[in-house]
């Protein structure tokens, strides 16, 4: 079979943030505190022993909080008890069956042609902007509205209005993820409040429901409401906020390395969504904690410290691996398949219903923090659309 990608002109693009060696893209005070894990063997290994590297610093922030902000946070009865991605052993096992039902192969497959008629009809919405010649944002049009809409079909759960939902996100994201300073630590605070207090009320107006979503499953499998919440703040950010992000890089890597065409085919669409998941996942660290001393295939590690593993980029680049780009072992991201789908499916649909794209303006500027990464926007034309109208 030949490859869809011969004979392109692609043009060899800037690496993403977090590509190369990590300590590069980390300020001081992160490297202070993170030792970072590079090779692809040694990550699996620890990923494949949580009982020795635990993710108990899964839910941490990256950086001390100032007390003002902790402050802020106090007054809305911030917890964020261990769940999921966050705890280990029987409680994580527990909740991952539970949540795992809402993300099975035949729940996901069933999300595909929903997406595309979805990504049709904004395209198909679109073309008058083209045509007048202007600058398109996909990730705003495409990457950011798709995700939230696929996560409330398979759950249940509520999601909050749009404006709301990526201001919280990013704003999340960065106060656990990021090294804001002082002053923007409280605008971030402020923001994580305001979302908790309502999920806090969504949750419980869920669980009452009981007809069928995740929180109520949750609720009768035994799980407390602190930790639905708990699982719900960061499924709601991270569960469509990551493959939002996921879907604008592959995006961007179509339309600035000459493949928009090209993608207009299933396999080649396919096949660069799992480029850029091995080159520059949306997710390429995750955390771990060392719980006491411990020799693994010859290097030592110390109780207590805090590492980053790579997931995607630096070696796993040069040979276009995908194989950690979810993860591995028992907290591989239940969302695995749903993402990739959801991003293969955007990809090819979009680049059929609008031929002709090509960038508008450089590379897009890219946001990063200690375990995401993504352009900001994805701005799209489509040259000589005015004068063929």
């Amino acid at each position: 079979m030949s490859c869809p990608f011969a004979g392109s002109t692609a043009i060899a693009p800037t690496p993403a943030p977090l590509a190369t060696a990590l300590p590069d893209a980390y300020p001081e005070v992160v490297n202070n505190r993170y030792r970072s894990i590079e090779d692809p063997a040694l990550v699996r290994r620890i990923l494949q022993r949580p009982e020795d590297f635990t993710p108990a610093n899964a839910l941490d922030t990256a950086i001390d909080l100032e007390p003002a902000a902790l402050r802020i946070l106090a007054a809305e009865r911030f917890f964020l008890p261990p769940v999921l991605a966050s705890a280990g052993g029987a409680a994580h096992l527990a909740v991952r069956r539970i949540v795992a039902r809402f993300f099975s192969p035949a729940r996901v497959a069933a999300q595909a042609e929903p997406i595309r008629e979805r990504v049709r009809e904004i395209c198909a919405g679109l073309q008058a902007r083209y045509r007048a010649g202007e600058a398109v944002d996909l990730a705003a049009h495409l990457a950011a509205v798709i995700p939230p809409e696929v996560m409330a079909r398979l759950t249940g759960i509520p999601v909050p209005p749009a404006a709301d939902l990526k201001a919280w996100s990013l704003d999340s994201l960065e106060l656990f993820w990021g090294w804001p300073d002082a002053a923007r630590q409280l605008e971030l605070a402020a923001s994580a409040a305001g979302f908790h207090a309502w999920l806090r009320t969504s949750v419980a107006q869920a669980v009452a429901r009981d007809d069928g979503n995740l929180y109520a499953a949750l609720h009768q499998g035994g799980v407390d409401l602190d930790r639905i919440r708990s699982l719900g703040y960061f499924l709601t950010i991270a569960g469509q906020e990551t493959t939002a992000m996921l879907i604008s890089t592959t995006l961007a890597a179509a339309l600035h390395e000459g493949r928009w065409e090209s993608c207009a085919q299933e396999s080649a669409a396919a096949q660069l969504v799992a480029r850029s998941l091995a080159r520059a996942s949306s997710v390429p660290t995750w955390r771990r904690v060392v719980r006491a001393d411990i020799e693994l295939d010859g290097v030592r590690f110390a109780a207590g410290e805090q590492l980053v593993l790579r997931l995607s980029g630096g070696v796993l680049m040069e040979g276009d691996d995908d194989s950690l780009a979810f993860g591995f072992g028992i907290h591989r991201c239940l969302g695995a398949a749903l993402a990739r789908m959801e991003t293969e499916v955007v990809l090819h649909t979009a680049a059929r219903a609008l031929p002709g794209l090509e960038p508008a303006g450089g590379e897009p500027e890219w946001m990063h923090l200690l375990s995401f990464q993504s352009p900001r926007t994805v701005f799209s034309s489509r040259p000589g659309a005015g004068a063929a109208a």
